[in-house]
Protein backbone atom coordinates (compact mmCIF):
# COMPACT_ATOMS: atom_id res chain seq x y z
CA UNK A 1 0.00 0.00 0.00
CA UNK A 2 2.96 2.34 0.57
CA UNK A 3 3.84 2.31 -3.11
CA UNK A 4 0.28 3.06 -4.15
CA UNK A 5 -0.02 5.81 -1.54
CA UNK A 6 3.14 7.47 -2.87
CA UNK A 7 1.85 7.16 -6.43
CA UNK A 8 -1.52 8.63 -5.45
CA UNK A 9 0.27 11.59 -3.83
CA UNK A 10 2.23 12.09 -7.06
CA UNK A 11 -0.96 11.99 -9.12
CA UNK A 12 -2.52 14.60 -6.85
CA UNK A 13 0.53 16.86 -7.14
CA UNK A 14 0.97 16.44 -10.90
CA UNK A 15 -2.71 16.96 -11.71
CA UNK A 16 -2.70 20.43 -10.12
CA UNK A 17 -3.66 23.06 -11.05
CA UNK A 18 -5.82 21.36 -13.69
CA UNK A 19 -7.46 19.25 -11.01
CA UNK A 20 -6.94 18.66 -7.32
CA UNK A 21 -7.41 14.99 -6.57
CA UNK A 22 -9.06 14.72 -3.13
CA UNK A 23 -7.65 12.59 -0.33
CA UNK A 24 -10.74 10.38 -0.46
CA UNK A 25 -13.13 9.45 -3.17
CA UNK A 26 -16.01 10.01 -0.77
CA UNK A 27 -19.27 8.12 -0.43
CA UNK A 28 -20.76 9.64 -3.56
CA UNK A 29 -17.80 8.57 -5.69
CA UNK A 30 -17.90 5.04 -4.31
CA UNK A 31 -21.60 4.70 -5.21
CA UNK A 32 -21.14 5.78 -8.83
CA UNK A 33 -21.23 3.19 -11.59
CA UNK A 34 -18.32 2.82 -14.00
CA UNK A 35 -20.29 4.70 -16.64
CA UNK A 36 -21.02 7.56 -14.25
CA UNK A 37 -17.38 7.77 -13.23
CA UNK A 38 -16.35 7.91 -16.89
CA UNK A 39 -18.83 10.68 -17.61
CA UNK A 40 -17.61 12.61 -14.58
CA UNK A 41 -13.97 12.36 -15.61
CA UNK A 42 -14.81 13.58 -19.11
CA UNK A 43 -16.58 16.56 -17.52
CA UNK A 44 -13.46 17.31 -15.47
CA UNK A 45 -14.82 16.16 -12.10
CA UNK A 46 -11.81 15.51 -9.85
CA UNK A 47 -13.97 13.51 -7.42
CA UNK A 48 -14.51 10.98 -10.20
CA UNK A 49 -10.80 10.89 -10.94
CA UNK A 50 -10.16 10.12 -7.26
CA UNK A 51 -12.83 7.41 -7.25
CA UNK A 52 -11.37 5.87 -10.41
CA UNK A 53 -7.94 5.77 -8.83
CA UNK A 54 -9.24 4.12 -5.67
CA UNK A 55 -11.24 1.62 -7.72
CA UNK A 56 -8.61 0.59 -10.29
CA UNK A 57 -5.27 1.87 -9.01
CA UNK A 58 -4.36 -1.52 -7.52
CA UNK A 59 -5.21 -3.28 -10.78
CA UNK A 60 -3.03 -0.96 -12.85
CA UNK A 61 -0.19 -1.20 -10.34
CA UNK A 62 -0.39 -5.02 -10.33
CA UNK A 63 -0.31 -5.19 -14.14
CA UNK A 64 2.71 -2.89 -14.26
CA UNK A 65 4.53 -4.79 -11.50
CA UNK A 66 4.02 -8.14 -13.22
CA UNK A 67 5.16 -6.79 -16.58
CA UNK A 68 8.13 -4.75 -15.37
CA UNK A 69 9.23 -6.68 -12.28
CA UNK A 70 10.16 -3.37 -10.65
CA UNK A 71 7.86 -1.76 -8.03
CA UNK A 72 9.44 1.66 -8.59
CA UNK A 73 8.81 1.58 -12.34
CA UNK A 74 5.31 0.24 -11.64
CA UNK A 75 4.65 3.31 -9.45
CA UNK A 76 5.73 5.60 -12.28
CA UNK A 77 3.57 3.76 -14.82
CA UNK A 78 0.53 3.87 -12.52
CA UNK A 79 0.98 7.61 -12.09
CA UNK A 80 1.37 8.10 -15.84
CA UNK A 81 -1.78 6.06 -16.57
CA UNK A 82 -4.08 8.18 -14.41
CA UNK A 83 -2.46 11.45 -15.43
CA UNK A 84 -2.75 10.35 -19.06
CA UNK A 85 -6.41 9.46 -18.55
CA UNK A 86 -7.09 12.86 -16.98
CA UNK A 87 -5.26 14.84 -19.62
CA UNK A 88 -6.76 12.79 -22.47
CA UNK A 89 -10.26 12.52 -20.97
CA UNK A 90 -11.87 14.39 -23.85
CA UNK A 91 -10.75 11.58 -26.20
CA UNK A 92 -12.60 8.92 -24.22
CA UNK A 93 -15.54 7.30 -26.01
CA UNK A 94 -17.82 5.11 -23.90
CA UNK A 95 -19.12 3.30 -26.98
CA UNK A 96 -15.61 2.06 -27.76
CA UNK A 97 -14.55 0.79 -24.34
CA UNK A 98 -15.63 0.74 -20.72
CA UNK A 99 -13.58 2.96 -18.41
CA UNK A 100 -11.55 0.13 -16.78
CA UNK A 101 -10.74 -1.33 -20.22
CA UNK A 102 -9.67 2.12 -21.40
CA UNK A 103 -7.38 2.49 -18.38
CA UNK A 104 -5.88 -0.96 -18.98
CA UNK A 105 -5.28 0.03 -22.62
CA UNK A 106 -3.40 3.13 -21.49
CA UNK A 107 -1.46 1.00 -19.01
CA UNK A 108 -0.35 -1.41 -21.74
CA UNK A 109 1.01 1.47 -23.81
CA UNK A 110 2.82 2.95 -20.81
CA UNK A 111 4.31 -0.46 -19.96
CA UNK A 112 5.60 -0.84 -23.53
CA UNK A 113 7.10 2.67 -23.27
CA UNK A 114 8.77 1.75 -19.98
CA UNK A 115 10.23 -1.46 -21.44
CA UNK A 116 11.51 0.44 -24.48
CA UNK A 117 13.08 3.06 -22.22
CA UNK A 118 14.72 0.29 -20.19
CA UNK A 119 16.24 -1.15 -23.38
CA UNK A 120 17.53 2.28 -24.40
CA UNK A 121 19.07 2.77 -20.95
CA UNK A 122 20.84 -0.58 -21.19
CA UNK A 123 22.18 0.23 -24.65
CA UNK A 124 23.40 3.60 -23.40
CA UNK A 125 25.06 1.98 -20.39
CA UNK A 126 26.74 -0.62 -22.61
CA UNK A 127 28.01 2.11 -24.91
CA UNK A 128 29.41 4.05 -21.97
CA UNK A 129 31.10 0.97 -20.57
CA UNK A 130 32.63 0.29 -24.00
CA UNK A 131 33.81 3.89 -24.19
CA UNK A 132 35.44 3.50 -20.80
CA UNK A 133 37.77 0.87 -22.31
CA UNK A 134 39.40 3.50 -24.53
CA UNK A 135 42.87 4.40 -23.10
CA UNK A 136 43.02 7.78 -21.45
CA UNK A 137 45.82 9.89 -19.97
CA UNK A 138 46.53 8.80 -16.36
CA UNK A 139 45.64 12.23 -14.98
CA UNK A 140 42.13 11.97 -16.46
CA UNK A 141 41.52 8.29 -15.74
CA UNK A 142 39.77 8.69 -12.38
CA UNK A 143 37.59 11.53 -13.66
CA UNK A 144 36.46 9.50 -16.66
CA UNK A 145 35.71 6.45 -14.52
CA UNK A 146 33.66 8.58 -12.11
CA UNK A 147 31.80 10.15 -15.02
CA UNK A 148 31.02 6.78 -16.60
CA UNK A 149 29.81 5.35 -13.28
CA UNK A 150 27.49 8.30 -12.69
CA UNK A 151 26.16 8.10 -16.25
CA UNK A 152 25.64 4.36 -15.89
CA UNK A 153 23.71 4.69 -12.64
CA UNK A 154 21.66 7.62 -13.95
CA UNK A 155 20.62 5.44 -16.88
CA UNK A 156 19.17 2.90 -14.44
CA UNK A 157 16.85 5.40 -12.76
CA UNK A 158 13.15 5.65 -13.73
CA UNK A 159 12.70 8.08 -16.62
CA UNK A 160 11.07 10.95 -14.63
CA UNK A 161 13.82 10.90 -11.97
CA UNK A 162 16.57 10.65 -14.58
CA UNK A 163 15.17 13.59 -16.54
CA UNK A 164 14.94 15.82 -13.47
CA UNK A 165 18.47 14.98 -12.28
CA UNK A 166 19.99 15.42 -15.75
CA UNK A 167 18.38 18.85 -16.08
CA UNK A 168 19.72 19.76 -12.64
CA UNK A 169 23.22 18.32 -13.14
CA UNK A 170 23.97 19.11 -16.76
CA UNK A 171 21.73 22.08 -17.54
CA UNK A 172 22.20 23.59 -14.07
CA UNK A 173 18.47 24.29 -13.71
CA UNK A 174 16.68 25.00 -10.44
CA UNK A 175 13.63 23.00 -9.35
CA UNK A 176 11.38 25.84 -10.46
CA UNK A 177 13.04 26.00 -13.89
CA UNK A 178 12.75 22.23 -14.30
CA UNK A 179 9.05 22.40 -13.41
CA UNK A 180 8.54 25.13 -16.01
CA UNK A 181 10.42 23.23 -18.72
CA UNK A 182 8.82 19.82 -18.11
CA UNK A 183 5.33 20.97 -17.16
CA UNK A 184 5.50 19.00 -13.91
CA UNK A 185 4.30 20.42 -10.61
CA UNK A 186 7.09 21.84 -8.44
CA UNK A 187 6.33 19.33 -5.68
CA UNK A 188 6.64 16.46 -8.16
CA UNK A 189 10.00 17.77 -9.42
CA UNK A 190 11.31 17.94 -5.85
CA UNK A 191 10.01 14.42 -5.13
CA UNK A 192 11.67 12.99 -8.26
CA UNK A 193 14.93 14.77 -7.43
CA UNK A 194 14.95 13.54 -3.83
CA UNK A 195 14.13 9.94 -4.70
CA UNK A 196 16.57 9.93 -7.61
CA UNK A 197 19.42 11.26 -5.48
CA UNK A 198 18.74 8.70 -2.77
CA UNK A 199 18.81 5.84 -5.29
CA UNK A 200 21.86 7.25 -7.07
CA UNK A 201 23.77 7.66 -3.80
CA UNK A 202 22.85 4.16 -2.68
CA UNK A 203 23.91 2.56 -5.97
CA UNK A 204 27.19 4.49 -6.22
CA UNK A 205 28.10 3.44 -2.67
CA UNK A 206 27.44 -0.16 -3.67
CA UNK A 207 29.93 -0.01 -6.59
CA UNK A 208 33.28 -1.59 -5.56
CA UNK A 209 36.20 0.87 -5.53
CA UNK A 210 38.30 -1.31 -7.85
CA UNK A 211 35.48 -1.79 -10.36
Amino acid sequence: MTALTDTYDSVRASAAPTARVPDSAGPSGERLSDEELAAGIVRGDEQCLAAAYHRWGSLIYSLATRALGDPTEAEDVTQQVFLGAWRGRHNYRAERAALPAWLVGIAKKKIVDALSARTRRRCLADAMITAADVPAPPALGDQIIDHVLVQHELARLPAPQREVLCLAFYDDLTHSQIAERTGLALGTVKSHARRGLIRLRHRLRAVPVDQ
